[in-house]
């Protein structure tokens, strides 16, 4: 069964991670975000590349997942930053609250 709460994925560079999550959730438009570190292998332009990154996982509501979308593009340092937002399914109902009561999105 599906809820209303959804996960953002987004992976940044490491000296801007950090300020991106306080400001998401600074601005109420997630409820709390990880931070893991990363090493990516990706191409970009033509060119193999190997990049320490950071693992941004946001969780918060449908409601406020657009808004939080925008808010990590134009923070975000990348042309094209990586930035996927995933539904949660289930999960432990007092946390999916919580998520609700931080983000304003509370029933």
């Amino acid at each position: 069964m599906a809820t209303d709460i959804v996960m953002i994925l987004c992976t940044a560079a490491p000296d801007n991670a950090a300020v991106m999550a306080e400001e998401l959730v600074g601005r109420r438009l997630v409820a709390c975000v990880s931070i893991l570190p990363a090493r990516s292998t990706y191409r970009w332009k033509g060119n193999v590349c190997r990049e320490p990154e950071h693992l941004l996982i946001a969780k918060t509501t449908k409601a406020r997942a657009d808004a939080a979308v925008a808010a990590l593009r134009s923070l975000h340092s990348y042309e094209v930053p990586e930035i996927i937002v995933l539904p949660v399914t289930s999960g432990h109902a007092p946390y999916l609250d919580w998520i609700r009561k931080e983000t304003g999105d509370s029933p």
